[in-house]
């Protein structure tokens, strides 16, 4: 067994650590026949006799079967993963006859853990009659399978991508076992990563790590699947959130799952009334902040308590708001004014309550004198400012206060103001739980964010900028665009320079050209920051002139008295809700928003990519504003942004250290002049010239493709070197076009074409997916004589193929690659027509393996696919000869191949089967039905009822189902 082996070295210990954690393993066929057979989803005896024990005078054992059949009835989507999960919350309900009302139902035991049934099988193979498919390991609780694991091989460096793309194939193949699954993680052996089922984009795959522990498999593993700790993700840690009709589900990252651990053993320690989370922008502390407020109102250690959520204006007080309705909490009070915010503390009214801490503004003191009410206040850093702090704490003199904030507290706050309110003595750095913006980077949370300055010609004063700007007292630690809009009204000179009409025209002539030539081609969207509303207009007119005017459009508030040519740009809040929406689809306009003050906090849109930023900012403004660009996003050809970029017409960024006044340890790498990368991209090109290029150097198409497919036989190989061009290809869709590229364009496409063609090779590979948008169009349209032959040849497989190989000048070597893709394209082709070519597929593949290991050479491998292809073509011309049907011949073939005497007879016979049962592939009764026929059949050729019969039938029936795939 080669090292690294999936099967050996990832999935076995997996199971080993999984029983050593607690659950309990079943073996595949054990586990089949409780199921009732392949179709079956749970554990029946499991199930039955789990629930009556948990909901007892509530379910017997008829209404446990009954309860069974609705949840293996579910709907085969995300609509009926919810409906799983509200089983598992005990949301769900029976009809109890003896007293005539509904009862919800228990099918989790959260008070003992241990008196749950936890089980952990592998192989795990469930068939809707259509396809069928192979789990490697799935997780059981109470008989219910709520998680499931896809392994592979430490050697594929892209397996982690390939296990995603299995997970997907689960989601559309057998969506009903899907439907119940809850979680799914994905692992060879080097990464651990989780997601929720039906949440399958790339960014919403997590990395797995606790700090508590150690980050080795076996602790990795133990950690993640530890018991209790599926049951808390399970009943925790998922949410299901609706929006404009459309349900999504989310799951919850490390370091949330972290804070809110900390944040519920604060609120329990009567010692400790303070608590501050960092979490940086981006990270998802709206969902953290609502699941600790779940668990305060479920959890009856609170004793019933009051949990006061606080914002600090009108927008996000209803993103809040929205954001708990899409998460299923209903029974949330908003405060609508001061008065009502007052007569809901007096009144001691319990549950969730929103409002905007200006509504504390007066407010009496000991209003309410309880100690289980828990305040959970948003932008901390912001929100308690000024008086506002001291009348909320003199209302509420013994509530536990928690404050979270998505940005670090800045220098010249420490000892005061955010850590006087809410720092912890008793953590470091005063904060309770922190999660960095270099944290979030490193797990693909958050993008890096780069940045470049705009010519010289088209900043602003730096004098000016110094002094009405950046060397203010007023502008440090500067945590809100009112106040900053603030600073800005009396900076006239620097406001003056920014509106300069010369200037507006020059910068918008730049961004329409940098748009069109840098952020279009890559499928992107921009913002454009204006210093004020009157500003935004400007631009939006002037921009007009350069792209078409539905490319862009202005997001502005409204103010009293506004000019026309301002009330113009009004969007009524339907139509800027559509707006915000269209801009968040990549194919859709406008592409370029124009704003200043909007949509700068609290608004997601990952096609996002660049900001055009003229507006001064610093601090947690700052900070606030460019993470919009932060975002993950992954295309539909699967290429993911590579970073968020900000083009700094202001000068911001040319002292970092007084635009971020921040701990360097908090803020470093948040931003990365554009021209580091350009270093790390020369650097990557000498790594490119010296190792990969120097391989064909001298040669030219397909002796450089031959060389450079000999060289790249092992698999191993290939992969490191995907690793190293994407990495390439991601500075070039950044950087280019620009002068500085200039010197490598020609290496760089030969570097290009390397990867297609080794891509070409790879089984199952589109190669018109696989290229970056401006890489795409530099191979296609760069010529350079003598380029490496990028690609291998596809040729069609008939009689007279083995002439042209005769005849073909192509080495045995480019010969093996063209002959293998050959096959692949033929079987993806005709394989309903002909199922048996899958059995030629899996033999074809199997010489594969054994020439990219070197078992065989080249002339060895050569031959072997030659007598491949005679058989093929022998068993085409048999097939027209015997006028069998699909089906009926591929049986035919298979036990041929097996040798089994009376091959072609067990053929016939089935045939009739196959017509006595037409719809075995969708019927579990008829599938019976033909393994039953074979059986049978197969008995009267002399072999013996066993595991050979079993595997020979088994076999043939997923020969026979893959082809319908």
């Amino acid at each position: 067994m080669p090292l690294g082996g999936e099967r050996s070295t990832v999935q076995n210990p997996f199971i080993r650590y999984a029983t050593e954690a607690g659950w309990k393993y079943i073996a595949p066929e054990d586990l089949e026949l409780r199921r009732g057979g392949v179709g079956g989803l749970i554990d029946r005896q499991v199930f039955i006799s789990q629930l009556q024990r948990l909901n007892p005078g509530v379910v017997d054992h008829l209404r446990a079967e009954e309860v069974l059949k609705r949840v293996e009835r579910i709907p085969p989507n995300i609509e009926g993963n919810l409906q799983a999960w509200e089983y598992l919350k005990g949301l769900r309900t029976v009809y109890v006859e003896t007293e005539k009302r509904e009862r919800n139902i228990r099918l989790l035991d959260l008070d003992n853990w241990r008196a749950n049934s936890f089980q952990v099988t592998d192989e795990f193979t469930y068939t809707n009659g259509t396809y069928t498919i192979r789990a490697d390991i799935v997780f059981l609780i109470n008989g219910v399978p709520v998680l499931v694991v896809e392994t592979k091989s430490t050697n594929e460096i892209e397996g982690i991508a390939k296990a995603l793309d299995q997970m997907r194939r689960y989601h559309r193949e057998a969506p009903a076992l899907m439907a119940l699954e809850q979680v799914y993680v994905l692992t060879h052996l080097v990464r651990f990563y989780y997601g929720a089922t039906w949440s399958l984009s790339r960014k919403d795959l997590f990395n797995w790590r606790d700090e508590s522990t150690g980050q080795d498999y076996e602790t990795l593993v133990k950690s993640f699947i530890h018991p209790q700790r599926v049951l808390r993700v399970l009943t925790d840690f998922i949410m299901f959130v609706r929006r404009d009709d459309e349900l999504s589900k989310v799951i919850l990252r490390p370091h949330q799952m972290r804070a809110i651990g900390r944040v519920l053993n604060r609120a329990l320690d009567p010692t400790k009334k303070r608590g501050l989370v960092w979490h940086t922008q981006g990270s998802g502390k709206t969902y953290t902040m609502i699941t600790i407020a779940k668990k305060l109102i479920e959890d009856p250690r609170f004793n019933n308590p009051t949990v006061l959520m606080l914002v600090d204006r009108n927008e996000l007080e209803q993103q809040l708001f929205t954001n708990l309705a899409a998460c299923g909490l209903g029974m949330v009070e908003q405060a609508r004014s001061k008065r009502h915010l007052q007569e809901l503390l007096a009144s001691d009214r319990r549950g969730l309550i929103v409002s905007m801490i200006h509504k504390f503004d007066d407010i009496p003191a000991k209003l309410n004198c309880r100690d289980n009410i828990f305040v959970l206040v948003d932008e901390a850093h912001r929100t308690t400012g000024g008086n506002l702090g001291n009348y909320l704490m003199g209302a509420l003199p013994n509530a536990t206060y928690i404050g979270f904030t998505g940005t670090p507290i800045d220098r010249t706050a420490y000892g005061k103001g955010t850590f006087k309110v809410f720092g912890c003595d008793d953590q470091p750095h005063g904060y309770l739980d922190k999660y960095s913006i270099a944290e979030s980077i490193e797990d693909g949370t958050t993008v890096p964010l780069h940045y470049s300055l705009a010519p010289n010609e088209l900043r602003v004063d730096r004098e000016t900028l110094e002094e009405e700007f950046l060397n203010l007292a007023a502008a440090e630690g500067v945590s809100d665009i009112e106040e900053l809009n603030k600073v800005l009204e009396k900076a006239v000179t620097l406001r003056n320079m920014l509106k300069n009409q010369d200037r507006v025209e020059a910068i918008a002539a730049y961004v329409a050209r940098h748009y069109r030539d840098y952020i279009e081609p890559m499928g992107y969207k921009a913002f454009l920051v204006a210093v004020d509303r009157e500003a935004c207009i400007m631009y939006k007119e002037t921009l007009d002139k350069y792209l078409p005017p539905e490319y862009s459009a202005v997001v502005i508030s409204r103010a009293h008295n506004d000019p026309p040519e301002l009330a113009r740009y009004y969007l009524p809040e339907k139509e800027e809700k559509e707006l915000r929406k269209a801009f968040r689809k990549p194919g859709e306009l406008p592409k370029i928003l124009i704003v200043t003050e909007k949509l700068l906090t609290g608004y997601d849109a990952p096609v996002l990519y660049c900001m055009y930023l003229d507006k001064p900012m610093r601090d947690h403004v700052l900070l606030q504003a460019i993470a919009r660009v932060n975002r993950p996003y992954e295309d539909e050809n699967g290429h993911q942004k590579p970073a968020g970029f900000v083009l700094d017409f202001v000068g911001i960024f040319e002292n970092l250290e007084k635009a971020l006044a921040f701990d360097s340890k908090d803020v470093e790498g948040t931003i990365v002049d554009l021209d580091i990368l350009k270093n790390r991209f020369q650097d990557l090109m000498a790594e490119g010239r010296s190792k990969y290029l120097a391989i064909i150097a001298g040669y030219h198409q397909d002796k450089a493709a031959e060389l450079a497919l000999e060289h790249f036989r092992e698999p191993q190989m290939r992969q490191e070197y995907y690793t190293f061009f994407k990495e390439l290809a991601n500075l070039f869709e950044i950087i280019s076009p620009d002068p500085f590229l200039r010197e490598y364009l020609d290496d760089y496409d030969q570097l290009a074409r390397l990867y297609r063609l080794l891509r070409s090779v790879e089984p199952g590979v589109n190669l018109d997916h696989e290229l970056m948008r401006k890489t795409a169009r530099l191979v296609q349209e760069h010529t350079i004589p003598g380029a490496i032959q990028d690609a291998v040849t596809v040729y069609k497989i008939n009689e007279e193929v083995l002439d042209k190989l005769a005849e073909t000048q192509a080495s045995y070597t480019i010969e093996v690659f063209n002959l293998l893709k050959s096959i692949e394209n033929t079987i993806a082709v005709k394989k309903q027509e002909a199922p048996y070519l899958l059995s030629i597929g899996e033999i074809a593949e199997r010489i594969a393996r054994a020439y990219q290991e070197r078992q065989l050479n080249t002339q060895e491998a050569l031959r072997r696919l030659e007598e491949l292809i005679k058989e093929y073509l022998v068993s085409e011309k048999e097939r027209a000869e015997k006028d069998m049907t699909p089906e009926t011949y591929a049986v035919y073939w298979y036990l041929k191949r097996q040798q089994i005497k009376g091959a072609e007879a067990v053929a016939r016979n089935m045939a009739s089967a196959f017509t006595d049962y037409p719809y075995w592939q969708e019927s579990e009764s008829q599938e019976r039905q033909i393994v039953w026929e074979f059986y049978k059949n197969l008995k009267k050729t002399g072999l013996e009822a066993g595991k050979k019969m079993k595997e020979i039938v088994d076999q043939i029936l997923q020969l026979l189902k893959g082809a319908r795939r």
